[in-house]
């Protein structure tokens, strides 16, 4: 009955500070095909999947830290180099958790976003 997660939404508050993580550090590319809702945002397209980012001040649903916890409300992007991934980390000095064994079968890294949104990767 269900073919997959279509997208995930996350609230952002500068969307120019989020270009910059997204596009400058992560290099997501734009979906083109967003329209012209009557707020700002933008849509990436990542695998089958697309994240879309919505400016949204009056929004509830951020964390209030950009404390990587592991623990904590995130959502998981599959990479398919993970030396590639933490070489860009490391280049733009992007804080993160480094979890290349643990419980699970995949090597994790978890993020924060400029707005505190946890953010998993994983090979």
């Amino acid at each position: 009955m269900y073919a997959g997660i279509h997208h995930v939404s996350l609230l952002v508050t500068n969307l120019k500070e989020s270009l910059y993580f997204y596009e400058g550090i992560l290099g997501f590319k734009q979906n083109k095909k967003r329209p012209q809702f009557d707020f700002p945002g933008v849509w990436y397209d990542i695998g089958d999947t697309q994240l879309h980012l919505i400016v949204h001040p009056e929004g509830k649903a951020r964390r209030n830290t950009k404390e990587i916890d592991s623990r904590d409300g995130h959502f998981a992007i599959r990479v398919t180099d993970m030396d590639k991934l933490l070489k860009t980390l490391d280049a733009h000095n992007v804080p993160y958790v480094n979890k290349p064994t643990n419980k699970t079968e995949w090597h994790q890294v978890f993020v924060s976003d400029p707005d505190g949104n946890l953010i998993e990767f994983n090979v």
